[in-house]
């Protein structure tokens, strides 16, 4: 974490969210895991400035299922290879999915699936990069930083036809 971006949370049905944002814009977004504090020297602002508080109102109107794309510049940083799969990722669609074997055929290397899987799990910026709609070849959900329960979950939130559950 970098004491020099502005950081700002946000509750969502996860937990706690934690935003940073940097000049060129929003670099980070990952959820703190239930006993996780926030990093040493890391003090999120209250009243964040109005590009940290788009960020994260547009995260909000996600989970309120008001937004389904984001308009936030993005400035996540990695390698050059990890840019190029987060790029790719920014363009699979809300509602859909598809295989890191899919995913690293389009990026012009089909044998690349463990750099991409790699990269996929480091990605810095959690919902706006949605590296969630990555799936297993076979149709399953595999990996996930956040727990496949979390994927599941905002899978069946960006689903076209979500599915019902039964409380009996």
């Amino acid at each position: 974490m970098n004491p020099d971006y502005e950081y700002c949370t946000l509750q969502t049905p996860f937990g706690k969210a934690l935003l940073g944002w940097r000049p060129e814009g929003l670099a980070i977004c990952r959820l703190l895991k239930d006993s996780e504090t926030l990093p040493e020297g890391i003090i999120p602002l209250e009243q964040p400035s109005p590009w940290l508080a788009q960020a994260r109102q547009e995260l909000k109107e996600y989970f309120d299922q008001k937004r389904d794309r984001f308009s936030i510049e993005l400035y996540p940083e990695g390698t050059p290879f990890q840019q190029k799969v987060w790029e790719a990722l920014l363009q699979t669609e809300w509602g859909e999915t598809m295989s890191y074997l899919e995913l690293s055929k389009k990026l012009g290397d089909p044998k690349a699936i463990r750099a991409v899987a790699s990269a996929n799990g480091q990605n810095p910026l959690w919902i706006f990069i949605p590296c969630h709609r990555i799936i297993g070849s076979n149709g399953e959900l595999t990996g996930y930083a956040w727990g496949l329960e979390c994927k599941s979950w905002l899978l069946n939130h960006e689903s076209k036809t979500p599915q019902l559950t039964l409380n009996l």
